[in-house]
Order: structure tokens, then sequence, then C-alpha cells
């Protein structure tokens, strides 16, 4: 049994806030993490206003690294003071849709995680004797989380918790959809529409990759800014400027090859089918309240244009956790630049208040402090 700090989300619209919360024993399969770093994601703000429905109290967070404290019964491949980031996409690895290499759409994970469960269909977490709810069979914004044994990826020692928690989410969401949802030729031309997190990671990507021409558009003249400093080539979307214009002049007449969609908004989709090229391929990342329509031009769908809804960058958390951290301590992967904010678990209030008003990238709330307690 542990008992630690959770930063504890109780009803829509309300601050989150801070209690003791307990894990009583760990199943078979299990893993607890002493959550070292966890980044604030904007699906965390989804919940907290309500677009995103979970069930309450919760304790959010899916963006978490790690140490390996403790080990159900049958966990292999980790050890005690291994060093891990969490996926939020678990898989059980034989279900219908893990056998067709989506784990993604895991059933377990589908079925359990909108309900605040593990995979196993239970909660491990409870404040004051009532459950409490997972979130994304995560719940990083604690000072410990449990967590299915393929939701703890190890990476190496060497990258600081606060940079390796980035990987979990935003990183490769955005890297991963340039390299493995739609893997970006050499010499193409790539589009990006957002410049938050996703997006800039979908343009390091794109650079990764071996893009020609990286055109980064957001109506933030700091983020076009920041977007150069990650690899973009071109930057536009002021108010005053034809943003369609923009990107066919810089490719020929005929738009881009590929379109990352990463703003989240319905202005975004639109445009990102009507800048892709005939042929070419977009690819939505971002999303609005589940209810919402959004509309197109038919016009912009033709020309055997392909579509793709991608939710995490088509993540094998195995195979690409360890990749990006790799990357990163080599030079080739800019994970510093992201952060613009690092707070105690006590201020995390603060974090959500600054990204309402869209204010930074990326805020990292560290639940036990500057240096933590574990070398």
């Amino acid at each position: 049994m542990v008992e630690f700090d959770a930063a504890i989300l109780h009803k829509v619209g309300q601050p989150l806030e801070m209690a003791r919360a307990r894990i009583d024993h760990l199943e078979a399969g299990d893993v607890l993490v002493r959550i070292m770093a966890s980044g604030l994601c904007h699906t965390d703000l989804e919940v907290i206003e309500g677009s995103l429905p979970y069930p309450m109290p919760i304790i959010l967070g899916h963006e978490g690294a790690g140490v390996v404290e403790a080990l159900g019964a049958g966990v292999e491949g980790l050890k005690i003071g291994d060093h891990v980031v969490c996926s939020w996409n678990p898989h059980c690895g034989h279900c219908f849709y893990c056998e067709r290499d989506q784990p993604i759409l895991c059933e377990p994970f589908t079925r359990h995680q909108p309900r605040g469960h593990l995979l196993d269909g239970r909660s491990r977490l409870s404040c004051a004797a009532a459950p409490l709810h997972h979130f994304s069979v995560v719940s990083s914004h604690a000072q410990y989380a449990v967590v299915p044994h393929s939701g703890a990826i190890r990476v190496p020692r060497e990258i600081p918790f606060d940079r390796a928690c980035l990987i979990g989410c935003g990183v490769m969401t955005g890297v991963g959809v340039a390299t493995r949802v739609a893997p970006v030729q050499p010499g193409a031309s790539v589009a990006v529409i957002g410049c938050g997190a996703v997006g800039l990671n979908a343009i390091q990507g794109a650079g990764l990759a071996g893009a020609g021409t990286i055109i980064a558009i957001d109506r933030a003249k700091g983020r076009q800014d920041l977007a150069r400093t990650f690899g973009a080539d071109l930057t536009t979307g002021a108010p005053a400027d034809d943003v369609a214009a923009v990107v066919k002049e810089a490719t020929g007449g005929r738009g881009a090859d590929y379109v990352f969609e990463a703003a989240g908004n319905a202005q975004g989709f639109r445009l990102g089918s009507e800048i892709v090229r005939p042929g070419g391929h977009l690819v939505f990342l971002g999303k609005v309240n589940i209810a919402q329509d959004v509309s197109f031009r038919w016009g912009a769908l033709m020309g055997e244009k392909k579509i793709t809804r991608s939710s995490y960058g088509g993540a094998r958390p195995q195979r690409d956790f360890p990749w990006l951290a790799r990357c990163y301590l080599e030079g080739k992967l800019k994970l510093d630049e992201l952060i613009t904010a690092r707070l105690p678990l006590a201020r995390i209030n603060e974090g959500f208040a600054a990204m309402r008003r869209g204010e930074g990238i990326r805020t990292v709330v560290l639940p036990w402090g500057e240096q933590g307690e574990l070398a």
C-alpha cells in the first residue's frame, strides 16, 4: 500500500484539488511508477472543461515519466529502478485489433479506459476510502501511478524525466505522424497547421524524415518563430495572409504533398483539405468536442486525396519511445525547447490557466520538486 499526493478533479469546470490518494495493492501485470514529471496536455483540459466526458472523481495526466517502484506478478522485461515513460495506449496484444496491428483500437483499452479503469475493468486508486478513476490508463498528475506492464516503457537513464515525459504523448503523436502514419518521402513538401506541442513535433518529424520544404501555419507570430527553430522553412497564417495561396506558391501550384492538421479546430480541418495536393495525404491530429459537426467543400476532397485520422502517431511504444529518447540524446530531436514552464504539483491549476490563455507550449509538473529525491 502507498499513500501519495495527487491532483484530483471532482467536477467539470472546477479546479483540481490536492489530496492524499492511495493504492492498496498491485494486481498481476501491474507496474507501480513513482512519477517524476508529468506534462500538461490539452486533452486534460478537455476533461476539466467537459468537452471530453469522463467519470469523476479522477486523477488526470497521461504524459508521465518516472521510476519503477514495484511490480505485480508476472511482469517481465522490467525491474525495480528502471526509468520508464508511460504510454496512454497500453494494449492486450491478442484481441481482434491487436492481432491486426492496430493497438490504438485494443478492445480492452477502448472498453475500459473511458470508464476510468485499467485494462481489467477495475481501478486501483482511492481517496478517503472512496474509489478514484484512472485517466487514459495513466493518471500521472500525482506522485505515483499504477499502469499495465504494456504501458510502462523503459528508456535510457540519461534522459531527464521532464524531457522524457513529453515522449509519452505530444512528441510521439507529432513525430510519429511524419515517420509512421504518413511516412514523409525525402524531398517532399509538408504543411503543418497549428504550431503547439503536436504541430512542432510534426515539423521536426518531417525534418527527421528528410522533407524538402516544411511550411508552418499558425496565427501567433511567436509560434511561427518557434516553428522555424524546429525546422520550418516557411511560416504563414497571420489573419491577413492567404494561406492557401502561400502554400501553393511554395509547392509549384499543386499544394503540399503532406498536410498535418494539429490546430484542433474546424477551420484547421477545412484548411487542410484545401491545401493538400491532388494525390496527397492529409492527416487530422487535432480534435474538437466529440459532438461538434465539421464541414468541408466537397471539391476539396476530390483528386484522390488520402485522408487519415491519427490519435497517437502510429505509436508502437516499445519500439518508438526508446528511439525517440535516443534521438534526443544524440541531438537529433528537440525536447528542451518544448518546455515553457515547470511547476510543483500543488500549482498545477496555474498551468491549466496558462493553457486556457494560449500561453506556452508545454508545462511540466514535478511531483517531487525540481530535484526529486532519486539519483
